[in-house]
């Protein structure tokens, strides 16, 4: 059933374009009685009772499954890109920016916790270095507080006040507000240490 009506729908398609494609010639009583013969075949084509497969394949009664496997997926994909901050005896999550960066942060965190030494900088951020250099993906970037930022491909900056620079996005600090991350990072110099969640 199926067929014949894909057929008869190519034939209304052919018939169509051969009739763009001409001269211009043709008079309306002709256009007119080609359409009225299309749907006189249309109207005379009788279907036939549906099979028991195409019953329960028809479009009002298919029921897709929900996609758990998908689901799973993607929540295992989302704990993959976190990563945990110690700050003093604050703790905090981070999502991590979607990026050769952050991916190469991802597999040194692999191989264990990273701690590093920071100082403040410029009353907007806390800096410290990586011991090992991290691929840079610079662009224009305004900062806001909880940003995690690579700078010149070996720097590590919290940042808990704006700036506009070039910089590299590794992440940001999940729901984190600006007095609550200055007040976890305090004015001297703090030791954070990275780790997998």
């Amino acid at each position: 059933m199926i067929k014949k009506i894909l057929w008869l729908l190519l034939t209304v398609l052919l018939i169509f374009s051969m009739s763009a494609c001409t001269n211009g010639g043709e008079t309306p009583d002709k256009t007119a009685a080609a359409q009225e013969t299309m749907q006189s075949l249309l109207e005379t084509t009788e279907a036939p009772a549906p099979t028991a497969d195409e019953a329960t394949l028809s479009p009002e009664t298919t029921e897709i499954p929900a996609p758990a496997a998908e689901e799973s997926d993607a929540a295992l994909e989302e704990k993959e890109n976190k990563m945990k901050l110690q700050i003093g005896n604050n703790e905090f999550t981070a999502t991590l920016a979607d990026n050769s960066s952050a991916d190469a942060l991802l597999e040194m965190l692999a191989e264990g916790p990273i701690t590093i030494d920071m100082r403040d900088y410029g009353n907007m951020e806390k800096v410290g270095m990586f011991e090992t250099g991290l691929p840079r993906n610079d662009e224009q970037i305004t900062t806001a507080p909880g940003d995690l930022i690579l700078y010149q491909g070996n720097a590590f900056v919290i940042y808990y006040a704006p700036n506009s620079w070039n910089f590299t996005r590794l992440g940001k600090i999940d729901d984190v507000t600006a007095a609550d991350l200055k007040a976890a990072l305090g004015s001297g110099n703090i030791t954070v240490t990275l780790s997998l969640n």
